[in-house]
C-alpha cells in the first residue's frame, strides 16, 4: 500500500522577516508592529531595543544577535532556529535591525526556509542610511552636486578577502563603519578624493544616546576612537553643512530635552 506523502510532510508555520528600522520603536512600520503583536515567537538581533520587544509581550523571545567583534550566534544556527521554530509555531518573526534586504543576511535565511518549503514574507524597514540622513537633516543627494549613492560595508563572510573596492559614487554610506573609518578615508584619499570632503558620522541612530559628528575626510583618517555604538559613516559633497543648520540642530536638542522633562 502506498503511503500518503502529504501526511508524512512536516507542517510549518509562516515566517516573517521584519525590518525593525534604525532603533527607535516608533520607526517600525505599522505592518511590522501589527505582525509583532501577533507573533508566537520572535528571533531578534542584538541591536533591537527593549522598547521594540515590548510590542510583542505575548511572544517567546529568542536573542540571535550578531555583533562585530563580539561573541555572536552563527548564521547557520540562526537558520536552524528559524526552521525548528516554524515547526512549533504558526507565526514566527525574525526581527532585524534596519531593513532585512540590506546587509541583513536575508539571502541565507530565505534559502534555508525555502529549502524546507516554509512560507516566508519580508516586511521592509527603514534602513540606517535613510534614518541617519533624516537625523542629521543631511540629504544624500543634491541637485547639481550628488546624483548617485552607494551603500557598502567592509564586513566580509568567512574566507572572503577584506580588500574593499571603493564604490565610484557621489555619496558613500558605510554601514558598520566605526572600526574601518580610518582605512576607508585612506583609500578615498589615495583615490584622489579631496581632504576637505564633508563627512557625517551618526552613532546610535534614532536612539536617545544618538551622536552626530561632522568631520572632513582627512580628519576621518585619524579614526573614530570615541564611538562605541553602531556607527554609520556618510561621505560626500552633498553632506556639506548648510547656513543655519547648527541653529536648527540646537533647537532640536532643546525640544528633545523639554519632552524628556
Amino acid at each position: 500500500m502506498q503511503a500518503n506523502h502529504a501526511s508524512t510532510q512536516a507542517t510549518y508555520g509562516k515566517v516573517y522577516l521584519i525590518g525593525a528600522g534604525p532603533g527607535a520603536a516608533d520607526l517600525i512600520t505599522v505592518r511590522g508592529a501589527r505582525l509583532l503583536a501577533q507573533a508566537d515567537v520572535v528571533l531578534h538581533d542584538a541591536l533591537v531595543m527593549p522598547d521594540m520587544l515590548a510590542l510583542c509581550p505575548q511572544a517567546v523571545k529568542i536573542a540571535v544577535g550578531k555583533r562585530c567583534g563580539k561573541l555572536s550566534t552563527a548564521q547557520q544556527f540562526i537558520n536552524k532556529q528559524l526552521v525548528d521554530n516554524a515547526r512549533k509555531y504558526a507565526v514566527v518573526v525574525r526581527l532585524k535591525g534596519g531593513d532585512p534586504m540590506l546587509f541583513g543576511r536575508a539571502d541565507e535565511e530565505l534559502r534555508a526556509l525555502e529549502k524546507h518549503g516554509i512560507e516566508v514574507e519580508v516586511v521592509p524597514g527603514i534602513s540606517a542610511a535613510l534614518a541617519a540622513a533624516a537625523s542629521s537633516q543631511q540629504p544624500l543627494t543634491k541637485r547639481g552636486v550628488a546624483r548617485s549613492v552607494a551603500f557598502f560595508t567592509s564586513s566580509t563572510a568567512p574566507g572572503e578577502s577584506e580588500q574593499v573596492n571603493m564604490p565610484n559614487c557621489d555619496t558613500l554610506v558605510q554601514y558598520m563603519g566605526g572600526r574601518e573609518a580610518a582605512a576607508t578615508a585612506q583609500r578615498l584619499l589615495a583615490q584622489g578624493r579631496s581632504a576637505a570632503t564633508p563627512v557625517v558620522v551618526v552613532e546610535n541612530c534614532s536612539r536617545d544616546n544618538q551622536r552626530i559628528l561632522r568631520l572632513r575626510l582627512d580628519q576621518l583618517e585619524q579614526g573614530l576612537q570615541q564611538c562605541e555604538g553602531p556607527v554609520l559613516v556618510m561621505i560626500g559633497e552633498a553632506l556639506a553643512s548648510r547656513a543655519g543648520q547648527q541653529l536648527a540642530g540646537d533647537q532640536q536638542k532643546v525640544a528633545k530635552a523639554r519632552n524628556a522633562a
